[in-house]
């Protein structure tokens, strides 16, 4: 059986399958240089005759093989020549009669040693011409099979490396990925080769056939083959032969021809050819060119070198193209044994398992850091919580206790706004039983009802919100002088009763910070608190507290000045600790909590002595931030 296939591109791992045909079917072949041409005085001379021309990719790649095998067993020292008959196109008896007369000429004065003839036509080409091209020179005919070889008549001294291209072993391969098919359709050309392709399918897929609603689409334009191959039923087999020529008279490469068909086809298409793979076919059983040009040429080296020859036959192999299984969804398993998979996508450990075990011990130390980060993560938030706690209670209680102390003073405070409701209530009452009431007067004395109302109860909220327990943060956006403002009002009563003037210095522009207000106004009242404590051995005259906010560095600031004695240079790195304090009746907790209030909302605060007298607390927040601001 002749070539009748165009070759792929590329086929991958031929060099591999080339070692190992030669391996297992010629032996090693390694020929020094000063051997190949040993019979002869100067380098041997190799004609490789190809039948068609130089677009069939399937002789073309054997034919590379060969030229690659001989160069490399000769060291370079070899003559090659190469001729394409075109005998496809132009098998008429005079063009090859033409043809013969011609290399006759042409190498009348170099004749070659060796003769390599691939494929039938070539083969009975040389047979017919030898005499006068090369007359002794040795014949090596490649690729097609020994009944070919019988029904052409090749004389007995031609060595043969036969090629048999099982159209059966393809239908099988099919069957074993289609199993529930029920339809065979079998496409073939209008040439003479595409019909000797045909009749030999029809006598060696005889008793296949029968298992199946076969049809043989032959003789039709390429168009009509296109066509019909769209329309098929889904549960079809279609095994594509040749196409070297179809009805109308159009010559093509039989790979760009099952490339059309396969392209629109609505079932998967099998054929025997290596070079049809990249061409749409799922696969077949075929022998591969690239190994059959290494196992010629070794039997050319034999040849060469004076040593026995005989006839051998190439190995066949299953090809597939991994990716028209996929396409197809045809099952990897139903593959026969041995299969070559072409295109087949390694997987990720197949391709590089180094680097993924590698990956994988770096994930896995990662993972095992990360987990030990979360539970300490995990350990500190839940420390964090309870610190939070633990600090709402001790404000709590400090709210508490500040309260206690200013209660007097806010009981006072709050009498008289209640006073001054009793008395206009009693004013408007007498006024009412009057005969003709000043309704104007009476008017204005429910005036300042509602006013002292207003200021009994701002009184009271300010209590509640000293006294009200939380178990959460409630984080806020105020501005600073705000709750300065709110803590001296709280404050006022008691400055009052003790002597103590409270001065404020704001700046016109508001200082928005973002933390708990309640908790910040706490810090206030225990500064001014302690403050106040520290001024009570100073002259009433000299007795001022005053409080001056703004920005220093971009954070806003508090300053709480008072006019007493000072803090003992000794102590002051002392006096934010827990517990530590100078009065008899003081619990230490105050300046502490302050410290703590501030650093949860990310601030500082620092103690001072003035150089004319009495001390400075400095308390700086953060500003809040824009985007804070916005969200």
């Amino acid at each position: 059986m002749g070539w009748g296939c165009s070759c792929s591109a590329r086929f991958q791992g031929a060099a591999v399958l080339a070692i190992a045909v030669s391996a297992v079917v010629c032996g090693c072949y390694a020929v020094a240089s000063e051997t190949s041409h040993a019979l002869l005085d100067r380098p041997p001379r190799v004609l490789i005759l190809y039948p068609y021309d130089e677009r069939i990719a399937a002789t073309t790649a054997a034919g590379e093989a060969l030229r690659s095998r001989l160069l490399e067993a000769t060291e370079g020292k070899i003559d090659l020549f190469s001729e394409f008959l075109d005998l496809s196109r132009f098998p008429e008896a005079d063009h090859v009669v033409r043809m013969g007369r011609y290399l006759a000429e042409k190498y009348a004065a170099r004749r070659p040693d060796v003769i390599v003839a691939l494929g039938k036509e070539s083969a009975s080409f040389i047979s017919t011409n030898r005499g006068r091209i090369a007359p002794g020179a040795k014949i090596v005919a490649a690729g097609f099979g020994s009944s070919t070889a019988e029904n052409i008549d090749l004389p007995d001294d031609v060595i043969g490396a036969f090629a048999t291209f099982d159209i059966l072993k393809t239908a099988e391969m099919a069957r074993k990925l289609q199993p529930n098919a029920r339809y065979l359709y079998i496409i073939g050309g209008s040439s003479d080769f595409d019909r000797g392709w045909l009749s030999t399918a029809h006598a060696d897929l005889d008793e296949f056939s029968k298992s199946y609603e076969t049809t043989y689409l032959e003789d039709l334009t390429i168009e009509e083959f296109v066509e019909r191959a769209s329309h098929v039923p889904s549960d079809s087999i279609i095994l594509a032969l040749t196409v070297f020529k179809d009805r109308a008279g159009r010559n093509f490469i039989p790979r760009e021809a099952i490339k059309l068909i396969a392209a629109t086809a609505s079932a998967p298409v099998y054929g025997p050819y290596q070079t049809y793979i990249d061409h749409g076919i799922v696969g077949g059983n075929t022998v591969t060119f690239d190994a059959l040009g290494r196992t010629v040429g070794n039997l050319v080296v034999d040849v060469i070198a004076g040593r026995p020859v005989s006839d051998i036959q190439a190995p066949q192999i299953n090809i597939v193209d991994s990716r028209q299984l996929r396409r197809w969804g045809l099952a990897e398993g139903n593959l026969p044994p041995g299969t070559v998979q072409m295109h087949k996508e390694k997987s990720l450990w197949e391709e590089h398992w180094l680097a993924v075990t590698v990956a994988l011990g770096v994930v896995l130390m990662q993972a095992g850091v990360i987990a030990a980060l979360l539970l300490e993560r995990r350990r500190r938030q839940d420390a964090e919580s309870m610190s939070r706690l633990h600090l709402l209670e001790a404000v709590h209680l400090n709210q508490s206790a500040t309260a206690g102390a200013l209660s007097s003073s806010i009981a006072h405070e709050l009498n008289q706004p209640l006073s001054a409701i009793r008395n206009n209530a009693e004013a408007a009452s007498q006024l009412l039983r009057s005969g003709n009431p000043d309704l104007e007067l009476i008017q204005q004395i429910l005036l300042d009802i509602q006013e002292d109302d207003q200021r009994a109860g701002d009184i009271i909220g300010r209590m509640r919100g000293l006294l009200k327990k939380r178990r959460e943060i409630d984080w806020q956006e105020f501005d600073l002088n705000d709750i300065t403002s709110s803590a001296i009002h709280i404050m006022h009563g008691e400055a009052d009763r003790r002597g103590i003037t409270l001065n404020t210095k704001q700046p016109t522009t508001e200082l928005p910070v973002r933390a708990d207000k309640v908790h910040v106004q706490q810090v206030v009242l225990n500064l001014a608190t302690n403050a106040m404590d520290a001024m009570m051995d100073a002259d009433c005259a000299r007795r001022i507290l005053t409080f001056v906010t703004g920005i220093a560095k971009e954070r806003a600031e508090l300053c709480v000045v008072d006019t007493g004695s000072g803090i003992p240079e000794e102590r002051l790195s002392s006096i934010f600790e827990p517990f530590y304090t100078t009065k008899k009746a003081g619990t230490g907790l105050g300046l502490s909590i302050a410290r703590a209030i501030v650093e949860t909302y990310g601030g500082t605060i620092s103690a001072h002595n003035r150089p004319e007298g009495g001390a400075i607390f400095r308390v700086v927040l953060p500003l809040a931030r824009r985007e804070e601001r916005g969200s």
